[in-house]
């Protein structure tokens, strides 16, 4: 349903059922899939290409370019999944050459005054909260929470199922499965509130507190952890994943507990 007052160019492709409020602007090159309503005074440019069941409130803007002086005007997208929640006032922009895409999953609720830069990935069902700032090129994983103005430095990878503390300045990598404060950023736990919640058995939570144990309490070094986690620690989904993520970090993971 296109609202008189909306300017939507004849080249974008629209669903039929596609609620468009008034002093929408809707550049060529864009497609909105069924279902999904886009509120007033929202601006999506060329590239973006959004899911059913979005939702889009008043203020954000979409697939803007991206505020990178390496830019040179190639062509490049931003993807939004299915029954994702874009907020007011949130900034979304497009990829650059180094990746070509910053995608937004299924399922997210990406709140108020919130920037995602160039090239980033936001997996599924994850929670990006009020102005938080997420730098080009970072990567989080799927049920990550991040707090209230939390502010992620360029190429941060956020592991799956994450709790990220509310003002949080993040300039290391976060493994899943964990909660994460304090200034700097350190470990403050396994995520357990959130594993029930996503029915991850007690054992199951057991068998990642002891493999964080290893890594973060035995005072060993992170690549002789690693060792002796893949040791002592039966073969998991679970335990191969916090190997694979600590050994493939390129930034370092963040530190220990701090005193």
């Amino acid at each position: 349903m296109k609202q008189p007052l909306a300017y939507v160019h004849p080249e974008a492709q629209i669903a039929d059922n596609v609620v468009i409020e008034p002093f929408v602007t809707i550049d060529k090159n864009v497609v909105i899939e069924e279902g999904t309503r886009i509120g007033s005074n929202v601006t999506i440019l060329e590239g973006a290409y959004i899911g059913k069941n979005c939702k889009i409130f008043p203020g954000a803007v979409i697939a803007a370019v991206p505020q990178d002086l390496k830019f040179r005007g190639e062509k490049s997208i931003v993807r939004i999944g299915d029954n994702t929640t874009i907020r007011e006032c949130v900034t979304v922009n497009r990829g650059t050459a180094a990746k070509g895409v910053t995608q937004i999953g299924n399922n997210c609720l990406i709140m108020a005054y919130a920037h995602i830069a160039h090239d980033c990935t936001v997996g599924d069902n994850c929670i990006v909260t009020n102005a938080c700032q997420l730098a080009g090129e970072v990567v989080i994983d799927d049920y990550a929470i991040l707090g209230g103005m939390t502010a992620v430095h360029q190429f941060v990878h956020i592991g799956k199922h994450v709790m990220i503390q509310g003002g949080s300045l993040i300039g290391k990598d976060v493994p899943p499965y964990v909660k994460a404060g304090r200034l700097p950023l350190s470990y403050a736990g396994v995520n357990s509130i959130g594993l029930r919640r996503r029915e991850f058995t007690n054992e199951k939570i057991n068998e990642i507190q002891d493999i964080y144990r290893i890594l973060y309490q035995s005072g060993l070094n992170n690549s002789d952890a690693v060792e002796r986690i893949e040791a002592e620690m039966p073969a998991s989904k679970e335990r191969d994943e916090i190997i694979m993520f600590v050994r493939n970090s390129k930034r370092g993971i963040m530190k220990g507990y701090l005193g």
